[in-house]
């Protein structure tokens, strides 16, 4: 791959999913491009990229070549802190006459680890406070269908529970015969797993949110596209609601809607219930 076809190939990554693949990383797109040319018995990347972009088959093509692109390395109570915020944040929910369930989305949430810890923080949270009803949902959303399906079956090796503590393992997940451990069907049925391309964001009919959680996203898009993105999510949250990005993840944005979480362990924001900041 020359220097014009990677080019060619970062506009079109780019504009198509918004991630932007640095030069740095340019043995992995080519890897992952090579696995697709080899299924298809194409070895120029010039064809390859023609055939992917012209006609139905091209399409077809696009949605195999996105499972090969897309980072599924996940695992649960991934930075622990963050999920401490939400439960602070879900427990106060839990306590207001919200008038509705209690909704969570999971951002990207790849093969389904994060969407379940936010279910076990909310069935927890629910204990604290001493409620019976489980009124509550979350939404999952991922550009990768097959981290979606995998998700769905909620079935994981050993090394993805590492964030864990082990009486969160024994309530939550049973170990099967082959040694994988499947989540609970009182998670599983919790979780609404929903393929979601995050540029088609504004199309997606998710509203009035009292968690939103987008973790290990963000990085992968231009500071520009960054802040757009977390504009649209914050127009999604119900007053009061919190956003959990990942530390870091930008360091130059603001929205008048929101106000920053008292908490140097996490970067979250959380809507602001006045009407007054709108005026």
């Amino acid at each position: 791959m020359d220097g014009q076809q990677f080019r060619q190939w970062q506009a079109l990554l780019e504009l198509r999913t918004g991630v932007c693949v640095s030069a740095e990383r340019q043995s992995y797109l080519q890897t992952s491009l090579g696995t697709r040319m080899r299924a298809l018995g194409i070895r120029d990347y010039q064809a390859y990229y023609e055939h992917v972009t012209e006609g139905i088959s091209g399409a077809l093509e696009w949605s195999a070549l996105v499972e090969c692109l897309t980072v599924r390395e996940t695992s649960f109570m991934r930075h622990r802190a963050s999920f401490d915020c939400v439960a602070r944040v879900v427990r106060e929910r839990l306590q207001q006459p919200l008038g509705r369930p209690l909704q969570l989305w999971s951002v990207g949430c790849a093969s389904g680890e994060e969407a379940y810890s936010l279910a076990m923080v909310v069935e927890q949270a629910l204990r604290d406070v001493g409620q019976q009803r489980r009124d509550y949902g979350i939404w999952a959303t991922d550009i990768s269908q097959q981290a979606l399906d995998q998700a769905r079956q909620g079935l994981y090796s050993s090394r993805r529970l590492g964030g864990l503590k082990d009486t969160e393992t024994r309530q939550w997940l049973t170990q099967t015969p082959d040694g994988q451990y499947q989540v609970a069907a009182a998670l599983r049925e919790r979780v609404c797993f929903t393929r979601l391309n995050i540029l088609e964001l504004a199309q997606a009919p998710i509203r009035d949110l009292d968690i939103i959680f987008c973790q290990n996203l963000l990085i992968y898009f231009r500071r520009w596209r960054r802040r757009e993105l977390l504009n649209q999510l914050a127009s999604r949250l119900a007053p009061g609601g919190m956003l959990v990005i990942g530390p870091g993840e930008i360091m130059d944005w603001d929205n008048p809607l929101l106000e920053s979480v008292s908490d140097d362990r996490v970067q979250a924001y959380k809507r602001r219930e006045c009407m007054e900041c709108l005026e």
